[in-house]
């Protein structure tokens, strides 16, 4: 393969409710990519959240860290950080028409048993007002310990629909 290749390691294509997704597959020191499209939460404004696994469970440690710089078109950006929570916690969408989410997510060293999980977002999304707003940022699974996936859902509430999707960057 040449290099720069992606190539697809799992998908998952939500079509009526689920409480979570979790991709696995990861089972390498090549950096990953998770794309996430067309998300969209049961309740109102309910936050994503995102969880390493490990053997295809998801990690609900409090030794999550992150920090995003959030970007509004209708107002000033301003900043979210956090330590020692229990997952990454991203921008809240709602469930009204025309509201959805899309994400990009880089993942490093998951494989490796003595390192810390590490991962970089960008967030897309658009309100109910036809505001796009957004994410962009990083975070940090603070146990070295190999991770082989992420488990994506809601602080309230089921995921009615997206396309999540794990890819190996070759």
């Amino acid at each position: 393969m040449p290099v720069g290749t992606i190539v697809q390691v799992a998908t998952t294509t939500v079509t009526s409710a689920v409480s979570s997704v979790t991709l696995t597959g990861i089972d390498d020191d090549s950096v990953y990519m998770v794309a996430v499209s067309n998300l969209v939460p049961a309740t109102d404004d309910a936050r994503t959240q995102v969880r390493t696994t490990t053997s295809g469970t998801a990690d609900s440690d409090s030794e999550y860290d992150y920090s995003y710089k959030y970007l509004k078109t209708s107002a000033t950006a301003g900043n979210s950080f956090a330590t020692n929570q229990t997952r990454w916690d991203l921008q809240e969408i709602g469930n009204a028409t025309g509201e959805v989410n899309n994400m990009i997510f880089y993942l490093y060293n998951f494989n490796s048993s003595s390192e810390f999980s590490y991962m970089s977002v960008e967030q897309a999304f658009l309100t109910n007002g036809a505001e796009l707003r957004g994410y962009q940022g990083g975070g940090v699974h603070t146990v070295a310990e190999t991770n082989d996936g992420v488990n994506f859902s809601f602080d309230s509430g089921n995921i009615t629909s997206g396309t999540f999707s794990l890819f190996r960057i070759v």
